[in-house]
């Protein structure tokens, strides 16, 4: 409100402006909504239950399991060895005890940073996959768009009547073989 009030409207003469303008869109409405074609695609159920999106997802998990059980296996020994040192602390010598706590610093040190490069690796080719297969969803949109004569396909918003929801037309033209080539 502070930026309206500025430019020399109040939080009145907004609340007035605003309250005219719906008026006026819900008089107009009927007229309207039967020129508009709207539609409406739900992009996380595309990329959720898509066949293109589910390879992109077993690819990733299968790129990338290997390296996670390697960083689990490695956070599981870290742990036996601090675990160790604890239950072995009371006979070691303060040198030797110093060493060893030096040493598990430096494994957790390590393994932290091997986590690090792995969420970043994951991350960067998720988005690679998943900008994939965003691509080919717009394609699909676009499709759906043209030979439907959609006047607006909108893929967020807060509430959408199941009468506009294309999400189903664009999964299953990502889901035809033919579309996989593309």
């Amino acid at each position: 409100m502070k930026t309206f009030a500025m430019r020399g409207f109040s939080a009145v003469t907004f609340s007035r402006w605003l309250a005219i303008a719906s008026i006026a869109a819900v008089a107009a409405g009927p007229a309207v909504a039967q020129e508009l074609k709207i539609g409406y695609v739900n992009s996380e159920k595309v990329l959720r239950d898509a066949l293109p999106a589910q390879a992109a997802q077993k690819k990733l998990e299968a790129e990338f399991s290997k390296r996670e059980r390697e960083l689990n296996d490695a956070a599981a020994k870290l742990k036996a060895s601090a675990d160790k040192l604890e239950k072995d602390a009371p006979t070691l010598s303060e040198s030797e005890r110093t060493r060893r706590q030096r040493e598990l610093v430096e494994q957790d040190r390590d393994l932290q940073r091997k986590r690090r490069e792995f969420q970043e690796d994951l991350n960067q080719r998720r988005n690679e996959e998943l900008a994939a297969v965003v691509e080919r969803a717009n394609r699909a949109i676009r499709q759906i768009f043209e030979t439907e004569k959609y006047d607006l396909i909108l893929q967020e918003v807060v509430f959408a009547s199941a009468r506009v929801d294309i999400t189903d037309k664009v999964i299953k033209i990502l889901n035809t073989p033919a579309a996989a080539g593309k």
